[in-house]
Formats: C-alpha cells, sequence, structure tokens
C-alpha cells in the first residue's frame, strides 16, 4: 500500500509539473525564459536556469523557483554547468546590441557605418554582432542605421528651419538625392515635398458602413487601403481617421468607392473569401516585419506573441510584437487577431477582444456564421 501510494504521488506531481507551462520551456532549453524563472532537481540537489544543458529531468523531480535566492533556500545548490547565478548570455549580448546601437545612432550624418568597422569599435567578429543584433532587435545593422537615417529625414523636412527638401536628404546621411527618391515611398510613404506640408495634397476617400462586428470605415490612398477602422460608433472612427491624417484631403466615397468598401466588409465577414486590393502600409521597419509574418498565419489558425517574434528572427523582442499589434490600422487585412497569449488565451485587441473571438470562431467556422454587409452609409 505504501509502494502504491509513491507511485500514485509521483504521478501526481509530474502531472503538476507537465501542466505547468514552464516545463515546456525546460525542454525545449529555452534561452528565452532565462531569468524569469530557475528549476530544481530534487535527486541530483542542484537548481538550473531553463537553458541548462543538462540531461532533462523527469517531471516528477522538478520544482519551479522565482529566484535562486529560493531555489537555494530549499536547499538547492547552483549548478556548476549552467550557473544559474551568472549573468545570462542574453542580457550580455542585450548589453552589446545596446552600445551598438548607440554608436549607429551618434554617427555623423554623412558618415557611412560598414557592418566590419562597427565590430572593429566593438571588439566582435562581424557574424557575431550582425547575428545577435538580428536576434535582439529584428533588424541587421544597416536596417537600423538606414531606420535612422529615415527618422533623421523625417525630424528634418518637420524643422520649418530647413531650407529645402534637398538639404533634408543631404544632413539626414544620403549620400545621393537620385537614389533616395527611388526609395522615397518606401521611406515616407510619399514623396518628400508632400511629406513637408504634412501631407496636405494627399488624397484619401473613405466611407463609414456597417457589418456584423458594428461600424466600419475603409478609408484608401492614392496607393491602396490605408485605414480599416472597426468600432462602436461612426462618428469615432471618422474622428480617428482625421487624428491619422490631418493634414490629408479627406473625400468622402461616391458609389464606386462604396462599392469597394462592400468588397472589404464581405472580407470581414468571410476571410476566406481573400482581399484582392492594394494595402498602403505604413509603419516602422520593425512594425512592418512583424505585419507581414501576421499576414503568413493561415486564416483558421493562430500563434502567440513569442512565436512572432521566433519568426521574425527576435525572440526577445515579444513586447515590441504587441506594440506593433496595436499599432495595426489595417483591421483583418493584417490579420492582428491570429495573434494570442502563449497559453492560447485572447489578450487585448484594438477593436475589443469580443470582436477579436468573433473573427477566429468565424475563421475556424467551415462556413460564414456571419450575413454579408449591410448597406454604406
Amino acid at each position: 500500500m505504501p509502494y502504491r501510494a509513491t507511485l500514485s504521488a509521483k504521478a501526481a506531481q509530474a502531472a503538476t509539473t507537465q501542466a505547468d507551462p514552464r516545463w515546456a520551456a525546460v525542454v525545449a532549453r529555452s534561452a528565452a525564459a532565462d531569468g524569469r524563472f530557475w528549476y530544481s532537481v530534487q535527486t541530483t540537489g542542484v537548481y538550473c536556469r531553463p537553458s541548462c544543458a543538462a540531461r532533462t529531468p523527469r517531471p516528477e523531480n522538478v520544482r519551479f523557483h522565482a529566484s535562486c535566492a529560493e531555489a537555494e533556500a530549499a536547499g538547492f545548490r547552483p549548478c556548476q554547468r549552467c550557473k544559474p547565478r551568472q549573468p545570462t548570455a542574453l542580457s550580455h549580448h542585450a548589453a552589446l546590441v545596446t552600445e551598438a546601437c548607440r554608436i549607429i545612432e551618434g554617427a555623423a550624418a554623412g558618415e557611412v557605418l560598414t557592418l566590419d568597422a562597427l565590430a572593429a569599435q566593438m571588439g566582435l567578429s562581424p557574424s557575431h554582432l550582425h547575428r545577435i543584433f538580428k536576434q535582439a532587435t529584428g533588424l541587421t545593422p544597416k536596417a537600423y542605421a538606414a531606420a535612422q537615417r529615415a527618422q533623421r529625414l523625417r525630424s528634418a523636412l518637420d524643422n520649418a528651419r530647413t531650407a529645402s527638401v534637398t538639404d533634408a536628404i543631404y544632413s539626414a546621411g544620403y549620400q545621393s538625392s537620385s537614389r533616395f527618391y527611388e526609395q522615397s515611398d518606401q521611406v515616407l510613404g510619399m514623396k518628400p515635398s508632400r511629406y513637408r506640408a504634412g501631407g496636405a495634397a494627399q488624397d484619401i476617400r473613405f466611407a463609414v458602413g456597417q457589418c456584423s462586428l458594428g461600424a466600419i470605415l475603409v478609408a484608401q490612398s492614392e496607393r491602396g487601403i490605408c485605414a480599416i477602422l472597426l468600432g462602436d460608433d461612426a462618428d469615432t472612427l471618422v474622428r480617428d481617421l482625421q487624428d491619422r491624417f490631418a493634414q490629408a484631403h479627406l473625400i468622402g466615397g461616391d458609389a464606386a468607392f462604396e462599392a469597394l468598401v462592400t468588397q472589404v466588409v464581405a472580407f470581414v465577414e468571410a476571410p476566406g473569401l481573400g482581399l484582392n486590393l492594394p494595402l498602403d502600409v505604413r509603419g516602422t521597419a520593425f512594425q512592418q516585419r512583424v505585419w507581414q509574418a501576421l499576414q503568413a498565419i493561415p486564416a483558421g489558425q493562430t500563434a502567440s506573441y513569442a512565436e512572432v517574434a521566433q519568426r521574425i528572427g527576435a525572440p526577445t523582442a515579444v513586447r515590441a510584437v504587441a506594440q506593433a499589434c496595436a499599432a495595426n490600422a489595417l483591421a483583418v487585412a493584417i490579420p492582428c487577431h491570429r495573434v494570442v497569449k502563449s497559453d492560447g488565451a485572447l489578450s487585448g485587441y484594438r477593436w475589443g477582444v469580443e470582436r477579436k473571438r468573433t473573427l477566429l470562431a468565424r475563421e475556424a467556422a467551415p462556413e460564414p456564421a456571419q450575413p454579408l454587409a449591410e448597406k454604406v452609409v
């Protein structure tokens, strides 16, 4: 009888451990979990960090701890293999990446800082610097430098003291104005002269309609659909659009545009139909990487914020991924509703968790569960 009781207790402890989300991190030897918790092994008397390379222990022998001090108070000693009290490799890499970012940001406007030169300043090999930089930020050092140059350009264009657009281009660090103009749409979303005017010359057509999720606003620039907003109140959506494009010329949609809105609403009602329309996607380089990853998630499936961070090559940027999802202004077209917590629970959604739940249920259903669009107003 005592033997059976012991077996039962071990099985219960194993089940408890395996049901804990931290156990999956231990099995995967997840470096991203280092510093969040530690685990001890009763049979060896040591405690480790989640990424420890030692053989995976039996789950009935594992206990989890919030800190090294807690593990030691329970009578366990530090593992000599993973040395849990020492700084993690990720924290060391984060410090190096932070230093690299400061060097890039502090470079002179006309200075071309190559990867080799940056690595030499930091005493690292170019390949090692490139790898840890992309892991931490989701960008290469070259892409980060380009983003900083674009930010300097926006600041110069916004500055009333800048004499001309050409002066702004060269003061931001671009070596050739012709080269910049080739990529101005990607950098600014419009021509530099229009950006300097605050988008005042930009025409944006829009219309507000109703769908099963409430009010919906669709807006289109000359480049494509630039906003799909959901909400309870049409006036609130219009004010949101006005705030986004404060200097643009907003034009109420005509009959032809309302037909386009009906197409967008039909897509919201039945995402399986697809949306064969050009999108005007505006965001930072990192946000666009996240949004591209979201568009790769098939309808009816979900991914966690951590999984999206892994897919864009930035496993530690989970919070930044969540912020990029929150900045998305193209509801459903960029499916941020397909991103959930690591345990599968629904987290915050810009247009309300209930809408998120409805969209996911609708995508999982074999047939659209809601009626198609109501009349556009």
